[in-house]
């Protein structure tokens, strides 16, 4: 075993740090650290929490880590932010409510850049658990931005998705969007002391009472907090608690473990096939070529590329 395995297994922060680092910006090494690694994972409890801007996913977070560290529980934070267009670094850095937490060597915050992947989660955010959770961190908590395919992308990540609500911010309308719904597995409306706190939470119901009508006791739960405030919390804690003790007994929790061990599979074979497809490309120079010839209509786009990768094939086939 590498010296920067040992020292992620003995819980070092330098090197959990240096080897997120590694994965971020896929440097020589990075496939065989998760592979060291792998075997010492899947202790480790993942939440997912995501919800639209503005919604206090933030502050809710801060809170929970409060709680979860007066329980005596390690906590690690992986803010997933949009990516710089200039730099591509997470553009909101590490998050400034969070920062109290900072010297508490029970905590380990970081924030990745989305590098404009699909939906905002970064590409590298499935190593970055992998390295928390062999490092022995009891909790690991995922925020995402939670605009777009990133509310759908976090339940492939996550153990359990905890999805952030806010009144007055259109989340009426999001709350009866089918894909929105069906990742959620507790629902949390943030600044309970706003107007029509209320009323969101009636149609989050109106809507989980349709979808659960012939089995009204596996509705996911609703919640009401106000995490500027401190408000509601306690009771979020214990509803989380019970939802993972009713996953585990179900099968739930190890079917989602065995459906993101597919997914990341899947991600991973895509992700090599289209780098050595690229890599042929390149080497062949063809790609600037094979843009000019579809701009200008003297190809086909699907008959062009799926003679290229023929090609490709018939070149893997030779090797």
């Amino acid at each position: 075993m590498t010296e920067l395995a040992q020292k992620i297994l003995a819980g070092n922060t330098r090197s959990i740090a240096r080897a997120i680092s590694h994965v971020e910006n896929d440097r020589e090494g990075r496939e065989a650290l998760i592979d060291e690694l792998y075997p010492h994972c899947g202790k480790a409890i993942v939440w997912g929490i995501t919800g639209p801007p503005g919604a206090g996913k933030s502050s809710l977070v801060d809170r929970l880590i409060e709680r979860l560290r007066t329980r005596g529980k390690s906590v690690a934070v992986i803010a997933v932010d949009p990516s710089s267009p200039f730099t591509g670094g997470a553009l909101l850095g590490d998050r400034l409510r969070m920062q109290k937490h900072a010297v508490d060597d029970g905590v380990f915050i970081r924030s990745m850049a989305s590098r404009g992947h699909l939906g905002g989660l970064a590409g590298a955010t499935a190593d970055a658990l992998r390295i928390f959770d062999a490092a022995g961190f009891d909790y690991i908590l995922v925020e995402t931005i939670g605009v777009g395919q990133t509310e759908i992308e976090i339940m492939g990540l996550s153990d359990i998705v905890l999805l952030v609500l806010v009144p007055g911010a259109g989340d009426e309308i999001q709350a009866l969007k089918a894909g929105v719904m069906e990742i959620g597995d507790i629902f949390i409306i943030n600044k309970r002391d706003l107007d029509g706190a209320d009323k969101l939470r009636v149609q989050v119901e109106y809507v989980l009472g349709i979808k659960f009508a012939e089995q009204s006791d596996q509705m996911n739960p609703i919640l009401m907090t106000s995490a500027i405030n401190d408000e509601g919390v306690d009771d979020l804690m214990d509803s989380i608690g019970e939802y993972v003790e009713r996953m585990k007994a179900s099968g739930k929790l190890a079917n989602r473990r065995e459906q993101r061990l597919q997914d990341e599979i899947k991600t991973i074979l895509s992700a090599k096939i289209f780098a050595a497809f690229h890599d042929f490309m390149q080497m062949n120079g063809e790609i600037d070529t094979l843009v000019q010839e579809i701009v200008h209509d003297k190809q086909k786009p699907y008959a062009l590329i799926n003679a290229k990768i023929d090609g490709f094939i018939k070149e893997m086939h030779t090797k």
